[in-house]
């Protein structure tokens, strides 16, 4: 599973002109499943996020996380996070999972996420999704779990 986290002052998601899910400080999250990725896999990832040291302390270093700073996350699946881009100009995304366990995993991350954290929003899986943030620092950073 492919994760690419920003820390966030502010983001949302809009589909259609609507805004689905909004968070204030946090932690932004785009999401995509690999072929061989599991459930077990996705509740690795709900633990890392939860657990990512990424907020200052009162020192000014990255001590605390997101249930530190009583953080929201927002959670958006992107397959494109998947691309190759060495055979050429055009992105393959033969390395993502297919849509149906891409759906399934990225419901499991959701889930998880919401059994563990008060505040949590998402996008639309499959959803043409416009995606706003004000990242913070900027802090990004890419998180790649395997089974």
């Amino acid at each position: 599973m492919i994760a690419l986290v920003q820390r966030v002052t502010q983001a949302r998601v809009e589909v259609a002109a609507e805004v689905i899910g909004a968070i204030d400080r946090g932690l932004l999250v785009f999401v995509c499943a690999e072929p061989a990725d599991t459930e077990e896999v996705a509740d690795k990832l709900v633990a890392k996020l939860l657990k990512l040291r990424v907020f200052s302390d009162d020192a000014g270093k990255m001590n605390r996380s997101v249930v530190d700073v009583q953080g929201g996350l927002l959670i958006v699946s992107q397959f494109t996070l998947a691309a190759d881009t060495s055979g050429g100009n055009r992105p393959s995304f033969i390395g993502a999972a297919p849509a149906e366990l891409g759906r399934r995993l990225y419901e499991r991350v959701l889930t998880a996420a919401h059994a563990q954290h008060p505040i949590v929003a998402s996008g639309e899986f499959a959803a043409d999704m416009q995606v706003h943030l004000i990242n913070d620092g900027p802090v990004t950073i890419p998180i790649t779990l395997r089974g």
